[in-house]
């Protein structure tokens, strides 16, 4: 292979991490993963000695991160792919989760991400090259009962990422947010935080929901090893997208949830234009 990479993968120690890892290394690329553990970090380095490479960081450290990936950059050499991934979910029911719950939760979903690319993104734009993969959720599109503060985390994600990729795009760096949908990890199982239960009034919303997630568990229809090799097709491509779901459910869910946000649009179209200034200024767009 000639057209060789090198990624910086965030939480590779397991799940989709860890796919996206392997597919990138079994491609003939260089991986350098960041893991919690050193016992993580051994085992990652021995699955392609020479090319895997593991780095202990906690991405909540900001500081951290960004020491490491300068370290990286000075190093190993110019990292081409970083596909920030590290994250985890958090159920629970609204009123019954907490404040630092919440903190947490975006803590490492939408901060510990953003310190990464905020790290990774001077290199590549001095380079006027780069790919930057932000891993998302079909839950920052779409919104079900009993994951408000994970989704919240994954609408922000999304958001901000559309939007550095707007930044970038003039100094040849790409950005995609991935948005998978149910996948054979253990995001449903260890990796999960739930919050317990107290209210009985949203019984009949919440407990079906969990005991479903719970049951699916490890039956889940999307296989990681096929969501890494469609994250090493779309680096390949001259134009990648902005937003990228991974998935049936994903692309199924997804499309009902914004075809109802378009209902109400259209449906609400004419008070929406009841606010303006009969004379206000027009601007272009």
């Amino acid at each position: 292979m000639t057209n060789t990479r090198t990624f910086l993968i965030t939480g590779a120690s397991s799940g989709l991490g860890r796919a996206f890892a392997e597919g990138a290394l079994a491609a003939g690329h260089t991986v350098i993963g960041t893991v919690r553990k050193q016992a993580d970090a051994k085992a990652f380095e021995a699955m392609r000695p020479g090319r895997s490479l593991a780095r202990i960081l906690d991405v909540t450290e900001d500081d951290a991160v960004f020491r490491t990936v300068d370290e990286i950059e000075a190093t190993v050499g110019p990292i081409d792919v970083a596909i920030a991934n590290a994250g985890y979910g958090h159920e629970g029911v609204f009123e019954e989760s907490t404040m630092a719950e919440l903190r947490a939760q975006f803590d490492v979903n939408v901060f510990g991400l953003v310190a990464t690319v905020k790290a990774v993104l001077p290199h590549m734009r001095r380079r006027r090259r780069g790919h930057i993969l932000g891993i998302t959720s079909m839950a920052g599109l779409i919104t079900v009962p009993g994951t408000s503060f994970y989704q919240g985390s994954k609408y922000a994600v999304e958001g901000i990422l559309e939007t550095v990729g707007k930044e970038a795009a003039p100094f040849g760096v790409h950005v995609t947010a991935v948005a998978p949908g149910s996948f054979r990890t253990d995001w449903a199982g260890r990796s999960m935080i739930r919050t317990e239960r107290s209210i009985m009034d949203y019984d009949e919303v919440m407990n079906p929901v969990r005991d479903h997630r719970k049951a699916a568990s490890g039956n889940q229809l999307g296989n990681p090893r096929r969501a890494a090799e469609a994250i090493l097709k779309i680096i390949d491509a001259p134009n990648p997208p902005a937003h990228l779901l991974l998935g049936s459910d994903a692309l199924r869910l997804v499309t009902t949830g914004r075809a109802a946000v378009d209902k109400d649009i259209q449906d609400w179209a004419d008070l929406s234009r009841s606010t303006d200034f009969a004379d206000g200024a027009q601007l272009p767009g």
